[in-house]
Parts: structure tokens; C-alpha cells; sequence
């Protein structure tokens, strides 16, 4: 994940045991994971959030629904000279 190899490990836990003592070490592994599992479910949640407001299918469809209706709630026409006959002067 962040390149760390098993000899990292190994020195990471000797400098964690010499620094926080054989007691209360075990007690901070399960502090931290628990603190990482904590963040890492409320990463997922932000996700699925994110993920649930911005569905593909809905912006497809506001961005569609905004592109045909105009303002003043009136139904916009493709053609507007389509419905319009010239009359000629006689």
C-alpha cells in the first residue's frame, strides 16, 4: 500500500515496542486499528454518497430536462417556423 516492506515492519514494531513498552502496546495496535476500520468505513459512506447524488443516469437527465425547457415554464419548439404558414398578399 505505501511500499512498506516486512523488513519496515520489523523495525517499525522494535521502535513502537521500545517506545511504548511490551504493556501497553497491544492496547495501541487495537486502538488503531479500530481508529483505522472507523475511518475506513466512514470513507466508504462519504463514497456511497457522492456516488448515490451524482448517478450518471440522473445528470444525464437534469442536464437534458434544463437543455429543453426554458424558463417561464413554456414548451420550447424545435422548429418555431415548422407550425408558421406565409399567407401571400393578393
Amino acid at each position: 500500500m505505501f511500499g512498506i516492506g516486512l523488513p519496515e515492519l520489523i523495525v517499525i514494531a522494535i521502535i513502537a515496542l521500545l517506545v511504548v513498552g511490551p504493556k501497553k502496546l497491544p492496547d495501541l495496535a487495537k486502538s488503531l486499528g479500530k481508529g483505522l476500520s472507523e475511518f475506513r468505513r466512514a470513507a466508504d459512506d462519504v463514497t456511497e454518497n457522492i456516488k448515490e447524488t451524482l448517478k450518471p443516469d440522473d445528470v444525464k437527465k437534469e442536464v437534458n430536462d434544463h437543455k429543453y425547457s426554458p424558463p417561464g415554464g413554456e414548451e420550447r419548439r424545435e422548429n418555431p417556423h415548422k407550425d408558421s404558414t406565409f399567407k401571400a398578399q393578393s
